[in-house]
């Protein structure tokens, strides 16, 4: 069956889209469309949970095909399940329910087009860790890395590593040459090491400008060299908690938002109540008003509590950057540096992903009206009552 969407495009012009399940099948612009922002399906390529479903529960917890309909009020309609550091066997059982999660559930093997694994081959010092246990932490095994992705079917897409690890320049050119998106994040490397990973392939940073502890060196540090290489594509975490506002925008001024992605980096708490909660993944955590997620007890971070929307929202109002640019960054960018043809794009023949949003005065995302992923309609904001 065939539907229509208008509303205007991140650029500003009034648009109508026709879709169905087969795709997009006609974009064409009217002479008026509803006060509306309409823009392809966001893709997170940084998810570890949300809503109370856990991707980093190995003793199953709440099914991982929950996870879908639980995005799509959140205008997300592609993500990619994050596997945290792990032992070995964890790793591997993780994974294999992931995949096992595909083969069962439609919705969530269109939702998912591959898997994040960030660890454990990072680094153990205080700071740079982050979150991840420091007792698994450890350097870069290639028969490890490919049993792993025997247990997830092929479906590891990228996987986050500390440059300086012992091996960690033969790792990158082992899952380089099989397509695999090697990734820098919770490091401590030297300009030498990331020139290194570059050489070896090396494609992406991890939520660049975290994952660092509250002091280093003015200059001899891990940020700059990741920031001057222009192989390096980054994500940044614009949850409001991670990146004050000036830092985000002279880092993505640096980079350049041609080759940079917005990711949520959001944890199972991520969409629940202000409260301390007990994760998989860092134990007790405290998710703050205002949606901060820590470690109890601590002021470091553990996560984010935000959606990607969200992320997207703020960008755009708090750090005032322009809603096309932004939007890009979390759809059409990240599908192109994953090489996701099919989608994260407004063009006929598409994948029919969709996300219509209230929109400001100043043409910015608000809230999220409609979703459509798969070319049916999966999310319809409630109309508001009173």
């Amino acid at each position: 069956m065939t539907e229509t969407l208008e509303g205007f495009s991140p650029e500003g012009e009034p648009l109508r889209v026709r879709f169905s399940p087969a795709g997009i099948e006609e974009i064409s612009r009217i002479t008026s469309a509803p006060d509306l922002l309409l823009a392809p399906g966001l893709i997170d390529i940084q998810l570890n949970g949300f809503g109370g479903v856990d991707v980093n529960d190995a003793d199953g917890g709440r099914p991982l095909a929950e996870l879908p309909p639980l995005l799509w009020a959140h205008g997300v309609t592609t993500f990619y399940p994050t596997v945290i550091s792990a032992a070995g066997d964890r790793v591997a059982r993780l994974l294999a329910r992931i995949t096992a999660a595909r083969a069962a559930d439609a919705d969530f093997a269109a939702s998912v087009p591959g898997i994040h694994l960030e660890g454990p081959y990072l680094s153990a010092r205080d700071g740079y860790r982050g979150a991840h246990d420091p007792a698994i932490l450890r350097d870069p095994d290639i028969a490890e890395f490919a049993g792993w992705q025997e247990a997830a079917d092929g479906l590891i897409r990228i996987i986050t590593l500390a440059p300086e690890r012992a091996g960690a320049a033969e790792f990158t050119r082992y899952v380089t040459d099989r397509g695999v998106t090697a990734a820098a994040g919770h490091s401590a490397a030297s300009a030498a090491d990331v020139a290194s990973f570059c050489r070896a392939g090396g494609r992406l940073s991890t939520h660049l400008g975290n994952g660092l502890p509250a002091t280093v060196e003015r200059h001899d540090n891990v940020l700059w060299p990741q920031l001057a290489a222009s192989r390096l594509w980054a994500t940044f975490i614009a949850d409001g908690h991670h990146l004050p506002a000036p830092v985000l925008t002279a880092m993505l001024r640096a980079k350049g938002t041609g080759r940079s992605v917005l990711v949520s980096d959001a944890v199972t708490v991520a969409g629940c109540p202000p409260g301390d909660y007990r994760t998989a993944v860092g134990g007790n955590v405290t998710v703050e008003d205002g949606g901060r997620v820590s470690l109890s007890g601590t002021p470091y971070l553990a996560g984010s509590g935000a959606s990607l929307a969200q992320c997207v929202r703020w960008a755009c109002t708090t750090a005032g950057l322009p809603a096309a640019d932004v939007l890009a960054m979390a759809t059409r960018h990240p599908a192109d540096l994953l090489g996701l043809t099919d989608r994260g794009r407004l063009a006929v023949g598409a994948r029919a992903d969709l996300v219509q949003f209230e929109r400001d005065p100043a043409g910015r995302p608000g809230a999220v009206r409609t979703t459509v992923a798969g070319g049916v309609v999966r999310y319809t904001a409630p109309e508001p009552t009173g």
